[in-house]
């Protein structure tokens, strides 16, 4: 898969661990950059704050951000898994934690990601993105540029358009 992170194709540090398919849940190497499911995070939190590494959790579309908004300065990154493509429940997790809860670090969409919904990703907040496998990079990087203005406030620009427009002149 190809991470494209602030715009540029760039290597990833990150190991995405995840529950087994009976709900295990995942050992936890002792360092290294990790991505933890919430699952993991609620029942292992002292222990991952306390180990070698950075550390970033992974939230399904089902899960709640306000679980994790008391946590978010032991965070580095915060990965929301995209089930499928027509799963929209992730732009209102990133527009939760962005404005609601200030997140500020690394907000990655993962999962079924591809180059249709970039746009529409950066705009909810998201910042970094772990397209699918068999995706075109060249033309995934050329999707944040499909628009040459937006009319509503998001996550990427809070003033309305006709708010920035420039009076005119007398």
């Amino acid at each position: 898969m190809a991470l494209i992170r602030d715009r540029k194709l760039t290597h990833d540090s990150w190991r995405l661990l995840e529950a087994g398919a009976d709900g295990a849940l995942p050992s936890i190497p002792a360092t290294g950059d990790v991505i933890v499911p919430l699952a993991a995070w609620r029942v292992l939190r002292d222990e991952l704050i306390a180990r070698g590494g950075r550390l970033g959790i992974s939230l399904a579309g089902s899960d709640e951000p306000a679980d994790i908004a008391s946590d978010l300065q032991h965070l580095e990154l915060i990965a929301v898994t995209f089930a499928s493509f027509t799963d929209g429940r992730g732009y209102s997790i990133a527009r939760l934690l962005r404005e609601r809860h200030g997140w500020r670090g690394e907000l990655r969409a993962i999962g079924d990601i591809q180059r249709d919904q970039l746009y529409y990703l950066f705009r909810c907040g998201f910042d970094a993105f772990d397209l699918r496998d068999g995706e075109d990079v060249e033309s995934a990087m050329g999707a944040f540029d499909d628009f040459s203005e937006a009319y509503q406030t998001a996550a990427d620009r809070r003033v309305p358009l006709f708010r920035r427009r420039e009076p005119e002149s007398p």
